[in-house]
């Protein structure tokens, strides 16, 4: 059977707050090395917002499919979909591919998201972009671990990994 293995991957504030002035709320090194350990060698998927807020463009090593609501849109380097059937359309069968923002897109993808990697900052930031609430019934954590600030990261943070629950 073929099956699209869509996951979403995020950096969540304890208000669920995900950005403000479509920037990241916080740098996290060791999530960022995360973040590109997960997602190389996978398609990426985001709005456009999120590919301009991108400090390298395209990201490397993945294939970049960018959501823009300009039909007909080009951008050099990347797959272009004008909706969010024919992103899920352009990632492959039977492989994990990542879902990494905005707030919209991460609203939309949610009901197709099979897997979320999300990294919980143990703070409370200003923003204006939110992920939506995670519903428990819909979802089991599976993985947790918990990191203190240090030299290298300001915040405390705990990677969790959900994966939705099987349905009837």
């Amino acid at each position: 059977m073929i099956k699209k293995h869509i996951s979403i991957i995020v950096a969540v504030a304890e208000n669920n707050a995900i950005g403000k002035g479509n920037k990241l709320l916080c740098y996290i090194p060791d999530d960022l090395k995360r973040f590109k350990r997960l997602t190389t060698g996978h398609h990426v998927v985001m709005g456009k917002k999120t590919y301009e807020s991108l400090p390298v463009k395209p990201l490397p090593n993945r294939t970049n499919v960018v959501i823009s609501d300009i039909g007909g849109e080009l951008i050099k380097g990347c797959e272009m979909a004008y909706s969010i059937e024919e992103a899920i359309e352009k990632c492959p069968d039977n492989k994990e591919s990542f879902i990494i923002g905005g707030g919209s897109i991460y609203s939309q993808f949610l009901p197709f998201a099979v897997k979320l990697y999300i990294t919980k900052v143990h703070k409370a930031f200003d923003a204006d972009t939110f992920f939506p609430e995670i519903d428990e019934n819909e979802w089991k954590l599976i993985e947790r671990e918990d990191v203190e600030s240090d030299g290298n990261n300001d915040f405390s943070f705990s990677y969790l990994t959900y994966a939705r629950k099987k349905t009837k």
